[in-house]
Parts: structure tokens; C-alpha cells; sequence
């Protein structure tokens, strides 16, 4: 199923000698490593976390209560809050001489979220990390172009050290920088890059607008995660740069990146690698566990950290859990459709931003470079959708373009939105994560 154009060869599937010894396992395996992992994550937690003891005590629930996989019911959320009433290192399970590496997520809602890893969690790191890309179709020897940025966050050199521990080059330009960036693609010939999907349509914008062809670089495969996108997106990017494009998930209070990946054979959403990580999906008004296949918010429980094990963390990412196919023994998620942060509520609809992109994809005539603004129009709240219009098209067939997404947007999610065109490159354009939301209520 590859995209790819040219001399160059289609990247393929990994053979079953290549996967980790986790990744054949059967679902029974899997589980029974799950319970045992489990068991020891939950003693680790409540004898090494005062916040964890407290939260299980006040639950009435012991770390022997633990017997079945399904007793993970019995044990209370973790939040954010959490860890931002414990910030600094409140949630550090080992002492300070221990912890190796620390991270931090932006802390532009509050303060910052905090995770530190001891050496034995950044190998554990690296090699899932390796198995993601491997999973993607990278191999030994390929040249990576890592464009995730370096620094607390956690994407540069999560991703940076599982390309090193799969036997890959890696070629750390992190992010921002654009032009330089296309130089070096140029340049260098990398085989894969790793970066956010929104900073990569600004890339292959960037080359077209350099006069350079982007199918015409030695780039096959892009794994892309750090932010929702659909799989129109996906089509957008292999269709322009000529590449497969794979979905890696992750998120730094749970590890980083490399928690789950899709599987460049099937690409249908990233498998969880499960010996390491226990995933749920809950209702997220009541709590409540919901079976496979509905959709909910993800939790997870880390099975192997050492440093800053997490029980049922309430990641706010929206999804299903469906059965494996590439890696029959581990489940798979469907591509994050949104978070419950990120959700719009608009005259008593519940929209995201990802339903507008999908719809916007959709129109042969628009182009993808979108924000969308709340604003208020007396006591009602009002969305506008501002997007570029085609720079090789008139005014008149962008205007008709821009009345059939208004058209789609009332018929497939239920609101009323104003569409304003705008002049082409006008708009802000990604360097890592993109911001499509800008409340001005």
C-alpha cells in the first residue's frame, strides 16, 4: 500500500524475527504479563508516593486487593490536578540520586507537569520508542530527520534516543527554523522524519513555495503524533510529499512518545504496546469502564516506570479500544479524534476541531490552513472559521468553496459557523504543536 514515487523502494513491514518477543505474544500472554506487571506498580505506587497512599487509602482499597486485571476498577483516578498539587517531585517514587532525566510539559494552563525517569525508564523509552518506528517501517541504518522539539518537552529526545536504539541515524534538527530545515532534507536524504502533522504541511508549503517539488525529496515514511489529526490529514501529507505517514502516541505524564504506534501494514490506529502500559476508556462524566469499542476517554496505568509510575491517568484524549491486528496480542486505539479540553460547545453542540479539518480536506478547493475563532454575538456564542484561500484559483470558486464547507459544517455536525477567506501564507503556520482554537469570548 505504499505511496511512495520514483526510484524509491516502498518501505515495509517488519518479518515476525524482527519484533520483540512482547509483540508475538498472544492476548492470553499479554495479559498475564499485564496482572504481574500490574501487581508490582501498585505496591511500588502506594509504598513510594505519599499522594497514592493517601488517594488508596481513602478508596479502602491495599495493593493486595490487586488479584484480577479487573480490580483496576477498584483504584482512584489520577489527574493533572494531581500532579500539579505535587509539583515539583511530589510524584518521584524513587529518590532524587535516582532519577536520571526530568521533563516538563509547558505549563501554559498552570503549572507545569513534571516526569522524571531513572536510567533503567530511559532504556525501557528508547526501545519503545524503537519498536514504534520499527512498527512504521524504519530500519537499521535509515537516516531520520527529527524535527520534534528538544528540551523539557519531551518529543526531541524521546524520539531522538529510540532512533538511536533501533540503529537508525539521527539527524537532530528539532523543530522550527523551516528553511533550514528543507536544506537539510535536501542535503542529508533522510529516509523518515519525525514531526508534528501540522508542521509538516508547513514544510512541504515552505518547499513549493521554494520552488522545490515535495514528492521530489528521499523521504518515504513520516510517523507523526504530538496532536489530533484524521486520516484526511494522512491523505493530504502521502498524497503531497509521496510518503507513508504513521500515527505514534504518546504523552509525557504517561512516558512520551512511543506509548502506542500504527503499523505501516494496516495503519488503523496505533497499537498500545500493553506490556508496558494498561489502557482503559471510561465515561467521562461518571468514571464508569466501558467495554471495546465504545467511545470514551483513555486512561492509563504505566506497568514498568520506575521513577513515576501513574495509576489510571485521565489523559482526556477521546477514543475506542478495538482488537489488534498487525500485533494480534496487543490492542489497538482509533486515531484520537479529540480531548475533552478541546471540545467546542456551540449553541448546545459538541464540536471539535478535527471534524472541521476532515470536512475542510474534504473540498477539492480549499486549502488546509484553518483557525477557527469563538467570539460573542449578544448572549449567543458565535464560530468563524478563517481559512486561506487557494492562491491558484480565483475569488469567485474559493467563495463557492468557502459556502459548500459552511453547507457541510451545518449538515454533518449540526452548527451554524461563518466562513472567511484569507489571503494566502496569512494565517499562523505550525513549528511544533498547532494551535487551531482561539477563544475571544
Amino acid at each position: 500500500m505504499s505511496t511512495t514515487t520514483g526510484t524509491r523502494s516502498a518501505i515495509q513491514p517488519p518479518t515476525a524475527a524482527e519484533l520483540d518477543p512482547e509483540e508475538r505474544m498472544s492476548r492470553e500472554e499479554i495479559q498475564a504479563l499485564q496482572l504481574e506487571r500490574l501487581q508490582w506498580t501498585v505496591r511500588h505506587a502506594y509504598a513510594n508516593v505519599p499522594l497514592y497512599t493517601r488517594k488508596f487509602d481513602e478508596a479502602g482499597v491495599h495493593p493486595d486487593d490487586i488479584r484480577s486485571l479487573a480490580d483496576i476498577a477498584r483504584l482512584p483516578f489520577t489527574t493533572k490536578a494531581d500532579l500539579r498539587e505535587t509539583y515539583p517531585f511530589g510524584m518521584f517514587a524513587v529518590p532524587m540520586a535516582d532519577v536520571a532525566r526530568i521533563h516538563a510539559s509547558s505549563g501554559t494552563t498552570g503549572r507545569p507537569t513534571v516526569v522524571g525517569y531513572t536510567r533503567g525508564d530511559l532504556e525501557r523509552w528508547g526501545s519503545l520508542v524503537a519498536r514504534s518506528l520499527r512498527a512504521s517501517g524504519i530500519r537499521p541504518g535509515m537516516k531520520v530527520h527529527n524535527a520534534y522539539g528538544y528540551g523539557l518537552f519531551t518529543g526531541g529526545l524521546g524520539a531522538h534516543a529510540g532512533i538511536e536504539a533501533l540503529g537508525a541515524t539521527v539527524i537532530p534538527m528539532s523543530g522550527g527554523q523551516t528553511a533550514r530545515q528543507i536544506q537539510l532534507i535536501q542535503d542529508f536524504e533522510p529516509d523518515a522524519i519525525l514531526c508534528t502533522p501540522s508542521y509538516l504541511l508547513t514544510i512541504a508549503d515552505a518547499m513549493v513555495a521554494q520552488g522545490v517539488d515535495p514528492r521530489s525529496t528521499s523521504l518515504r515514511v513520516a510517523v507523526l503524533g504530538a496532536e489530533p489529526w484524521t486520516n484526511e490529514m494522512r491523505r493530504e501529507l502521502e498524497q503531497r510529499l509521496g510518503i507513508e505517514a504513521l500515527d505514534i502516541y504518546g504523552l509525557s505524564e504517561v512516558m512520551g512518545p512511543g506509548v502506542g504506534n500504527e503499523c505501516v501494514e494496516t495503519k488503523d490506529g496505533p497499537h498500545l504496546w500493553e506490556d508496558h502500559f494498561l489502557p482503559e476508556v471510561i465515561d467521562g462524566d461518571t468514571g464508569a469502564v466501558l467495554p471495546d469499542g465504545e467511545l470514551g476517554e483513555l486512561v492509563f496505568t504505566s506497568l514498568t516506570k520506575e521513577a513515576f509510575p501513574v495509576i489510571r491517568y485521565r489523559t482526556r484524549d477521546l477514543t475506542r479500544l478495538l482488537p489488534g491486528t498487525a500485533r494480534p496480542g496487543m490492542r489497538r486505539m482509533e486515531k484520537i479524534t479529540g480531548r475533552n479540553d478541546d471540545m467546542i460547545i456551540l449553541r448546545g453542540v459538541n464540536l471539535f476541531p478535527t471534524q472541521i479539518e476532515e470536512l475542510v480536506l474534504g473540498i477539492e478547493h480549499l486549502t488546509p490552513h484553518f483557525i477557527l475563532e469563538l467570539t460573542k454575538e449578544g448572549r449567543m456564542d458565535a464560530l468563524t472559521v478563517r481559512i486561506e484561500r487557494h492562491p491558484d484559483l480565483s475569488a469567485e470558486v474559493c467563495e463557492s468553496a468557502a459556502q459548500v464547507l459552511a453547507q457541510r459544517i451545518k449538515i454533518f455536525v449540526g452548527s451554524t459557523v461563518a466562513v472567511r477567506l484569507e489571503e494566502p501564507g496569512s494565517l499562523p503556520r505550525s513549528e511544533g504543536k498547532y494551535k487551531r482554537v482561539y477563544d475571544l469570548r
